[in-house]
């Protein structure tokens, strides 16, 4: 069973950075894309970034520039490093693994940016 856990969360003012990071395990599908999803309060959840097992990435237009995804596929992990934090980036990051026939998510880390 495939199992994902989140890392990194915190608070942070804004203009600072943060690196989540992402531990997959019980992972049989090698061909998987993997990328990090948020929720913030009232709001639904929202794809942040995507990678696939290749390494193609593709961002959410709020976070070009600023965020980037990469994994490490011998160690099936997945990272976000976040950098110039704004207020609005504050909210639940999930990770997320999808294969071609199963969708498994993580259980989030907070993230607050403060004014």
């Amino acid at each position: 069973q495939v199992q994902l856990v989140e890392s990194g969360g915190g608070l942070v003012q804004a203009g600072g950075s943060l690196r989540l990071s992402c531990a997959a395990s019980g992972v049989t599908r090698r061909l998987n894309n993997m990328g990090w999803y948020r929720q913030a309060p009232g709001k639904q959840r929202e794809l942040v970034a995507g990678i696939t097992y290749g390494g193609s990435t593709n961002y959410a237009d709020s976070v070009k520039g600023r965020f980037t995804v990469s994994r490490d596929n011998a160690k099936n992990m997945v990272y976000l490093q976040m950098n110039s934090l704004k207020p609005e980036d504050t909210a639940i990051y999930y990770c997320n693994l999808a294969t071609t026939i199963d969708v498994y998510w993580g259980r989030g880390t907070q993230v607050t940016v403060s004014s």
